[in-house]
């Protein structure tokens, strides 16, 4: 399945592109728009760092459905062309296959 950008929920924040690690009190201060996985709040991708650790551990990500991963994976898509990463992967089941990156990198 191929997710389409236009089923993406996520959505750059007033903070979006400021690098650093996230308190828990800034993330609890971020909209539900602001994850991959924003029914259970998990993964924010607020700066490409994000967007990259997303997918790292996107297959670790546990009780969520197939229908949330694939909402994940148009957020994370979304958020990556807004931060401009180069994402190969077209479908999340693509994702995690032999422990590498399929090819990502900052097109900066």
């Amino acid at each position: 399945m191929t997710t389409s950008l236009e089923s993406s929920t996520w959505e750059p924040t007033e903070h979006s592109g400021e690098h650093g690690r996230l308190d828990a009190a800034q993330v609890n201060a971020l909209p539900d728009s602001a994850f991959a996985f924003p029914q259970s709040r998990k993964e924010p991708i607020t700066d490409a760092t994000h967007v990259r650790s997303a997918l790292a551990r996107f297959n670790q990500v546990t009780e969520v459905s197939d229908a949330e991963r694939d909402l994940a994976f148009a957020n994370i898509k979304k958020a990556a062309r807004h931060f401009n990463i180069e994402m190969r992967e077209t479908d999340w089941r693509q994702l995690g296959r032999g422990g590498k990156s399929n090819g990502r990198r900052n097109a900066r």
